[in-house]
């Protein structure tokens, strides 16, 4: 009798303790759909609070990213993909750009940064909204997409597509089709 009881208080912690370390582990189960095939993939992640980089290329330029939390990718662990994400590039020859959104998919490898949903882009007395941004610090270019309203102390633009040269400032806007044409309206 007595060892049936010590049998079944055994099995009951470790009942509880299997239970405990599901409920309070840190890992979770992702799961992302892949539009061009239609599948659904499963991976696992860590998760990160209060998620902080800082970068310098040879020129002296600094790139912070800040996140509310990350996520890392089990499958390739350079990528994290991030939650209320703030970014800020220092440049040396100019004025700071700050860059905000809703998520971000960060590269530790290369330093590329896919902001997306609700993105805003601040520079001096311009701004530009839209929900896609991919950033690079290689290619030295920040390519913003999707409902992009570009505003300044004058004027207000809509279009598909800006890219812009970080280091020069020039811009490249366009519409994604042939027939339609960039929405440009003065404000004063």
């Amino acid at each position: 009798m007595k060892r049936k009881k010590i049998i079944y208080i055994i099995i009951l912690f470790f009942i509880i303790f299997i239970f405990l370390y599901f409920k309070y582990s840190k890992e979770e189960k992702i799961v992302e759909i892949d539009t061009e095939n239609s599948e659904k993939i499963i991976y696992n992640s860590n998760i990160i609070d209060d998620v902080y980089y800082s970068s310098k290329d040879i020129k002296g330029n600094q790139y912070i990213i800040q996140a509310s939390r990350g996520e890392i990718d089990f499958k390739n662990s350079e990528i994290i993909y991030l939650t209320n994400v703030k970014g800020l590039i220092k440049l040396t020859n100019s004025n700071d750009i700050e860059i905000n959104s809703r998520y971000g998919k960060y590269d530790s490898n290369n330093f590329d940064t896919i902001f997306s949903k609700n993105v805003v882009i601040k520079y001096l007395d311009n701004k530009i909204t839209g929900e896609y941004l991919d950033f690079s610090m290689q290619r030295n270019s920040m390519i913003i997409s999707r409902d992009v309203v570009y505003r300044n102390l004058e004027n207000i633009l809509k279009a598909d597509v800006i890219e812009i040269n970080i280091s020069t400032k020039n811009a490249k806007i366009f519409m994604h089709k042939n027939n339609e044409k960039v929405n440009v309206k003065s404000i004063q």
